[in-house]
């Protein structure tokens, strides 16, 4: 996170835009979450959107990049899993930012907070959340002040490994490495829950 500042009023606002509702998930356009092109269609179904559009995506770009055949065929026994992990959980679609980590937040030199480079879309606010954890987190004041104003579901820890799957994905699309190792390792657990 760059700069210091009043990391309640960043949980605060989030909280704020994620009161923004639209009608259906995904966005009127496809954008781009870092260099990957990310797909927006749109969908009634949140468990549709987050495979189709999400998570399928992404393991076709792993396929097109060469990547191995049980990262492959863990995540397309996932994908068909997607509805089973999500069963039961029905969100509003909330306006997201998409790209949710540390470095895409800061403040202004007068504390208040800033948020930039987003991959927007409607979507679960769970999945902006579950970003937040992914790389090193934000602080506590930040997570009470979301909570004060929007407390989340109790399934939330559930269904958190499933959204940051995506972002992983996309780390081991975009820079290879472990990344694809910790995906494997997520979809293990994943599917041991479904």
């Amino acid at each position: 996170m760059r700069g210091s500042g009043d990391h309640a009023a960043l949980g605060r606002s989030l909280a704020l835009v994620h009161s923004a509702r639209g009608e259906y998930f995904g966005w009127p356009r496809d954008n781009y979450i870092g260099k990957t092109p990310q797909l927006n269609r749109r969908s009634r179904s949140w468990s549709e959107f987050w495979r189709d559009a999400r998570l399928r995506p992404q393991l076709e770009l792993a396929r097109r990049n060469g990547a191995g055949g049980r990262l492959l065929e863990k995540g397309e026994h996932l994908v068909e899993k997607v509805s089973r992990l999500l069963a039961g959980h029905v969100p509003l679609p909330s306006l997201l930012h998409g790209d949710l980590w540390g470095g895409n937040a800061g403040f202004l030199a007068s504390g208040a907070p800033v948020l930039f480079d987003p991959a927007v879309y409607w979507g679960d606010r769970e999945a902006d959340l579950a970003m937040t954890e992914l790389f090193g987190g934000f602080p506590a004041a930040f997570y009470s002040a979301y909570a004060e104003i929007a407390p989340l579901d109790s399934g939330y820890a559930k269904r958190k490994p499933l959204y940051n799957l995506y972002h992983v994905l996309n780390h081991a699309n975009l820079f290879g490495g472990a990344y694809a190792a910790q995906a494997e390792r997520m979809m293990d657990a994943l599917l041991a829950q479904a």
